[in-house]
């Protein structure tokens, strides 16, 4: 029961999680923190700074951590299928009809797209409440909020949350609070080493491999094992890599952008833009190789830091970098808000009704996200 509860619930996520990641830890703080209390807001919060600094899918690393603290590998696996399930359905359907079907332009779509909006702002007005009750968290969050808006760049990111540790160590030693959770790792620590092992086995195995083999199945792994072990900052990033890989060895400039627009308007994460490659290029097997292929590497890294992130949370020097790495991670969000959020989304006086309406709902009348998204989405095709 309680895996079926896992994947239900990350299944309602899935096919109600517009915007990016951004927008995904969103919704993830209101249905696991708020709604469901399966994990505080401190923990919560540590979890989104740990995945922040490992590569890959960071909203969909909390999922699968969540899933697994939840119910061990099962869960983390439950977890992952159903937050991922929709949007790759979704893709390799768009893939097989992409040369006959034009959806990216629908004002349903476009309504979809502006609830990230409130959405996020949620997000980022909540966390921020709990994660910056200081002014010099405060600072710190508006340090890296403008810097991160003025030097746009994942490496730039990844610096600012090194030096928002750095401060929290030196300067947030005897300001830091426990968390009243406490994790309890359904995964051993032996567990733990052999997944890091695997990461790195992979990772520097299959492009031997690749060498020495003319199997193109081998050479599709590869190229989105790559993808989803090298890059930081989440999708957004990861669709350039992917078409330095693919375009014009595998498919067309016209059908990549064509996937690029899809993904963009889908639920869940973006790197199930992997799934609409590998079925261009190979059909539904494609598809199925290319999705487990770049969200393998989120595995190995998920059950690798788990079973030793409850002994690092307790140390209080840990505690001190993880409070000014959250303060970072409020900056991130905040500046992510702002571009590529509001200024993809806000483009005329009428998407900014409609976004403020959803804002309204969702922070007065206190209505669920779900029902928000489903709004929004009535609303533009209404309207748009």
């Amino acid at each position: 029961m309680n895996g079926w509860l896992i994947f239900i619930t990350a299944l309602k996520l899935g096919l109600t999680s517009f915007g990016g990641p951004v927008a995904h830890l969103g919704y993830f703080h209101e249905e696991y923190v708020k709604r469901r209390k399966w994990l505080d807001e401190k923990t919560y919060a540590d979890l989104v700074a740990l995945c922040q600094f490992l590569p890959g899918p960071a909203s969909s690393q909390v999922g699968i951590a969540i899933g697994t603290m939840r119910g061990g590998l099962a869960g983390g696996i439950l977890a992952w299928l159903g937050f991922t399930l929709p949007s790759v359905m979704i893709l390799i359907a768009f893939a097989y009809f992409v040369e006959t079907f034009h959806v990216q332009r629908a004002g349903w779509l476009t309504g979809l797209k502006l609830v990230a909006v409130p959405i996020v702002a949620q997000a980022v007005f909540e966390m921020g409440r709990k994660l910056t009750p200081d002014r010099l968290r405060i600072t710190i969050a508006a340090a890296v909020a403008s810097i991160s808006l003025l030097f746009p760049s994942p490496q730039i990111q990844l610096v600012l949350l090194v030096l928002s540790g750095l401060i929290g160590f030196f300067l947030l030693q005897h300001n830091e609070s426990n968390s009243s959770f406490i994790f309890q790792s359904q995964v051993s620590k032996r567990v733990g080493i052999a997944s890091i092992s695997l990461f790195f086995l992979f990772l520097f195995c299959l492009p031997l491999l690749r060498q020495f083999t003319e199997m193109k199945w081998i050479a599709l792994f590869d190229s989105f094992y790559r993808g989803g072990s090298l890059v930081f900052g989440g999708g957004h990033v990861v669709l350039p890599l992917l078409e330095k890989e693919f375009v014009p060895i595998w498919l067309t400039h016209e059908q990549f952008l064509a996937g690029y627009g899809a993904a963009q308007a889908v639920p869940g994460p973006l790197f199930t833009f992997a799934s609409y490659l590998g079925t261009v290029i190979d059909g539904w097997q494609g598809a199925l190789l290319a999705t487990v292929a770049i969200f393998l590497p989120s595995f190995f890294l998920v059950l690798g830091v788990l079973p030793f992130w409850n002994m690092l949370r307790q140390n209080k020097q840990i505690q001190s970098i993880f409070s000014g790495v959250n303060a970072g991670v409020v900056g991130i969000l905040l500046a992510a808000l702002y571009d590529p959020i509001w200024t993809t989304s806000i483009v005329s006086p009428l998407h900014f009704t409609i976004a403020f309406v959803c804002f309204v709902l969702l922070i007065f009348w206190k209505w669920p996200s779900w029902f928000v998204v489903i709004v929004s989405a009535l609303l533009g095709g209404i309207f748009l």
